[in-house]
C-alpha cells in the first residue's frame, strides 16, 4: 500500500513552494487584464499578403494609438487599444489598409465600456466567492454526521484555493512575459475548474466516510490512506481521459479559446493533484493537530535550501 498520508509534509511543502511563487507572481505583475475587465476594443485582423508584426504595430501608433496592443495569433492579429467609436474604427482600418499596402479584413471586433468592465469584474469576483462559500456549506451539511463536519468542507475549500492561486499565478507570469490577459473565459475556466476537480475531492471525502463507518482503523490517517489507495485508479482514469480531450482542443482548438482551454489543462492537473494529496492529508493534519510540526519541516528544509 502506498503512503500517501506518511508523505504528506512533502506534499505540502511542494504545494507551499508553488503557492508562493504564485502570489509572488500575482504581487509583483498582477494579472493582464482583457477588455472584459479593463474596456477598450479589440479586433481580430487579417492581411493579404501578411505583414510583419513590427511594421503593424508601427502603423498602429501611427495611428495614435501608442499604448495599443498587437499580437499575432496564427495568420492573423490580435489588436487591443483604448475604446472606439465606429467611426473611429472604420478609420483605423482604413489608415492600416493604406499604411501596410495590404487588403485587410476584421474577422471580428468587440468593444467594452469602462463601467461594464468594471460591473464584470466584480460580478467575475462574486462569483468564485459564492461558488467557495456554497461548496462549503454543502461539504460541511453532507458530512454533518462526521466529527466537526465543517472541517471537512474547510479543507476542500483550502484545496480549491490552492487550484486557483497557481492557475492565477501561471497567468501573471504568461501576463507579464507573453503579454497574455485575462478575460471572462479565464474566470470561466476558473469556475469549470472549481466545479470539476471538487468533485474528486468529495469522491474521496466518501470513501473515507465509508471506511471509517466500516471500522477499518481508529487512526484517521489511516482510514484517508486506504481512501485514497482504493479511490486512485478511478481519480486517475477519470482525469487522464478528461485530460486526452482537452490536450486536444490545446493543440486544434485554435487561438480564440487556446487561453481558456489552458486554465482547463492546469487546472486540472493540479485539481488532481490536490484532491489526491492536499485535501484528506491536510484533513488528517488538521485532525491531529499537527500544524506545528509542518510549519518546522518546512522552515528546516527552507534553511537546508538556503545553506546549499
Amino acid at each position: 500500500m502506498i503512503d500517501f498520508v506518511g508523505k504528506r509534509h512533502w506534499f505540502f511543502l511542494g504545494s507551499t513552494i508553488a503557492v508562493v511563487v504564485a502570489i509572488f507572481a500575482l504581487g509583483a505583475f498582477g494579472l493582464r487584464p482583457g477588455i472584459d475587465f479593463a474596456g477598450g476594443t479589440a479586433m481580430t485582423l487579417r492581411f493579404d499578403p501578411q505583414v510583419e508584426q513590427a511594421a503593424l504595430r508601427q502603423a498602429v501608433a501611427d495611428y495614435g494609438s501608442t499604448d495599443a496592443i498587437v499580437q499575432r495569433s496564427g495568420d492573423d492579429y490580435l489588436v487591443r487599444m483604448k475604446l472606439l467609436s465606429t467611426e473611429e474604427r472604420e478609420t483605423l482600418l482604413a489608415t492600416l489598409e493604406s499604411s501596410t499596402g495590404s487588403d485587410l479584413t476584421a474577422l471580428d471586433y468587440n468593444t467594452v465600456s469602462p463601467s461594464i468592465a468594471t460591473e464584470t469584474a466584480r460580478q467575475a469576483g462574486l462569483a468564485l466567492l459564492f461558488a467557495s462559500i456554497a461548496m462549503l456549506l454543502y461539504i460541511a451539511w453532507s458530512f454533518r454526521k462526521m466529527p466537526s463536519p465543517l472541517k471537512w468542507g474547510a479543507c476542500a475549500i483550502v484545496a480549491l484555493a490552492h487550484n486557483i492561486v497557481i492557475v492565477a499565478g501561471l497567468f501573471a507570469l504568461l501576463g507579464r512575459f507573453r503579454g497574455v490577459e485575462v478575460d471572462a473565459l479565464f474566470i470561466t475556466g476558473l469556475l469549470t475548474i472549481v466545479g470539476y476537480t471538487i468533485n474528486n475531492t468529495v469522491v474521496v471525502f466518501d470513501r473515507v466516510r465509508e471506511n471509517r463507518a466500516k471500522g477499518i482503523s481508529p487512526d484517521l490517517g489511516v482510514t484517508v490512506n486506504c481512501s485514497l489507495v482504493e479511490t486512485l485508479v478511478r481519480t486517475v482514469n477519470t482525469s487522464l481521459t478528461t485530460l486526452c480531450v482537452i490536450l486536444a482542443l490545446l493543440l486544434f482548438g485554435g487561438s480564440t479559446i487556446y487561453y481558456f482551454i489552458l486554465v482547463l489543462f492546469v487546472g486540472l492537473l493540479v485539481g488532481t493533484y490536490s484532491s489526491m494529496f492536499i485535501a484528506g492529508p491536510l484533513l488528517v493534519t488538521w485532525e491531529k493537530r499537527e500544524w506545528g510540526q509542518v510549519i518546522s519541516k518546512i522552515r528546516a528544509s527552507r534553511q537546508a535550501s538556503q545553506s546549499v
